[in-house]
């Protein structure tokens, strides 16, 4: 993540306060949270005397009780309602939800996320937490991102918002706004590399088992989850087939063959129930497995390039910068192992 670090010493604590509404989804709220609260276990373990390195405190936004129902049917018990909040925090980020995707905030609500949002060092959401933003006037000329399914009604609603649906999450200034749900970890650990290195992310990500920690640049829809969209058995059990066969012949001729359709009526069903061509269903999926390798093992590119099924490194290279916009070798830099 680009941007200066907050002027805090190593020791300080940074104080984050999350705001969830009603119907939230519970992964928004508990997932950023678990990477601060890792965080401080971490740092702590090594200097036992050391001040917590981030103090988390759950807000409702609703009126009345400081509880917070959620999609789960578990109800969130809130440190406060956020209105005891006055103080402007290091980190202030919304979470997704019911209540923040139909914008059924007070105007009080409002005003006071607007004052606090302006004052804090770092202002952000997780999912459709971004509506919320945008209300309280706080995402204003700036690009964002948020769900890729509730992009094109943010954008409407907010038209002087710059929505960008595609990656995981963006950084506009000290303004940081993530995708849906797990990539609001991703965003998690990108605000904890800056505030304290990228080996403590790095050592957060392998404990959580987040083996693909994922950059801001990385696209919303990833291969696997495309999949999901496929109507036919054929379409569907190709794309089951491929992730295990990647240096097998998967010219678009060859596939069409393989689920029995001719190579012109199999590229339009494809895109159609996928909404990729097969080309770029299948370069997401060599990149997503490169990933995996790059982050994981120390293998030259040469072998890396030739077990995800590109015909080189050159062509691995500039498939990895279309598709993430990262070369190999920066994606190893970032997200590689350590050697000593």
């Amino acid at each position: 993540m680009s941007g200066p670090r907050t002027p805090y010493s190593a020791s300080g604590t940074r104080s984050i306060v999350l705001v969830a509404g009603a119907g939230t989804q519970i992964l928004d709220v508990a997932g950023p949270a678990e990477v601060f609260a890792r965080c401080d276990r971490l740092l702590r373990a090594t200097r036992p005397a050391r001040r917590p390195a981030y103090q988390v405190r759950l807000v409702s936004a609703n009126r009345g009780a400081p509880l917070v129902d959620t999609t789960t049917g578990i109800a969130l018990t809130c440190h406060c309602h956020y209105s005891g909040i006055r103080a402007a925090p290091d980190t202030l980020l919304v979470a997704g939800g019911a209540q923040v995707e139909t914008c059924a905030f007070s105007s009080h609500f409002l005003r006071w996320l607007a004052r606090l949002g302006t004052r804090a060092k770092r202002v952000g959401s997780i999912c459709t937490g971004a509506f919320a933003l945008a209300a309280a006037g706080l995402l204003e000329g700036r690009r964002c991102t948020t769900h890729w399914e509730f992009a094109e009604r943010l954008a409407a609603r907010f038209p002087s918002v710059q929505v960008d649906p595609d990656p995981i999450w963006i950084r506009d200034g000290n303004v940081v706004t993530s995708a849906g749900v797990t990539a609001g970890m991703d965003l998690a650990l990108a605000l904890v590399e800056e505030d304290h290195g990228a080996q403590i992310a790095l050592q957060i990500a392998r404990e959580l088992v987040l083996y693909l920690r994922r950059p801001g640049t990385q696209t919303q829809f990833s291969a696997p989850l495309a999949a999901q969209l496929a109507e036919r058995r054929p379409l569907r059990e190709l794309q089951l087939w491929l992730p295990g066969n990647l240096t097998a012949n998967l010219a678009t001729e060859a596939l069409a063959e393989r689920v029995g359709m001719s190579t012109r009526n199999f590229g339009r069903a494809f895109r159609r129930e996928v909404g990729l061509t097969p080309g770029s269903y299948i370069d997401r999926l060599r990149v997503e497995a490169a990933c995996l390798m790059l982050a994981d093992s120390t293998q030259k590119m040469q072998r890396i390039a030739a077990q995800c099924g590109f015909h080189s490194p050159d062509v691995m290279r500039r498939t990895m910068l279309r598709v993430i916009r990262m070369t190999p070798d920066a994606y190893r830099a970032r997200f590689g192992p350590r050697t000593q």
